[in-house]
C-alpha cells in the first residue's frame, strides 16, 4: 500500500520512508525524531525546489542531503563543545544518530585505506599533486559511505606517506 501510494504521489522510496517515521515517531511522542525529521523534510523539500524549476529528488539525491545534514550536526556538536555547551552539543550528536540510521553503513577504516590504494593504482598517482585525480576515483567508490574529509585525510596519508 506504502509503495503504491509512493509511486502514484511520484515521491521516493526513502522520501516515503521518512515520512512514514515521522507518523511514527508523532504517535510515539518521540521529540528528538520528530523535530529532526521534520527538519530533514524540510532540508529534502528545499533542495526540490532549489534552482531553475522544481523537481523530484532520487533516493541517491535525499541521501546526499542526510549526509550533509549529518555533517552540519556533527560540525556544530563539535561548535558547541568547544564553546563549553555540552547540552546543545549532546543534542546535535542525537539528531546525528536519528540521521544516520538513514545513512549507509559507514566504511571500516581497512576498508577505506584499501579503496584509496586501489584507486591511487588505477590512476597511477605517484604525489600529493595527483591528490584531486584520487579523489575523483574513490568518491564515486565509497558511494557515501565515507565522509570526503575522511577520505581527503587518508588519500593524503598514503599519497605522501
Amino acid at each position: 500500500m506504502t509503495w503504491l501510494l509512493a509511486n502514484l504521489t511520484g515521491m521516493t522510496d526513502l522520501k516515503s520512508k521518512l515520512r512514514s517515521d515521522l507518523t511514527t515517531a508523532m504517535k510515539d511522542r518521540d521529540e528528538l525524531s520528530t523535530a529532526t525529521l521534520r527538519m530533514l523534510l524540510t532540508a529534502v523539500t528545499n533542495e526540490e525546489v532549489s534552482g531553475k524549476s522544481a523537481r523530484e529528488l532520487s533516493d541517491d539525491e535525499v541521501l546526499t542531503v542526510i549526509g550533509r545534514e549529518a555533517k552540519k550536526r556533527r560540525e556544530a556538536a563539535e561548535a558547541f563543545e568547544t564553546g563549553g555547551r555540552a547540552v546543545q552539543a549532546q543534542r546535535e550528536r542525537d539528531e546525528e544518530t536519528v540521521l544516520a540510521r538513514y545513512l549507509p553503513t559507514q566504511l571500516t577504516d581497512e576498508e577505506l585505506t584499501s579503496l584509496v590504494a586501489q584507486a591511487i593504482t588505477e590512476v597511477g598517482a605517484t604525489e600529493a599533486r595527483q591528490m584531486g585525480l584520487v579523489m575523483k576515483a574513490v568518491q564515486p567508490a565509497a558511494g557515501g559511505r565515507a565522509d570526503g574529509k575522511r577520505i581527503s585525510d587518508e588519500v593524503r596519508r598514503q599519497l605522501t606517506g
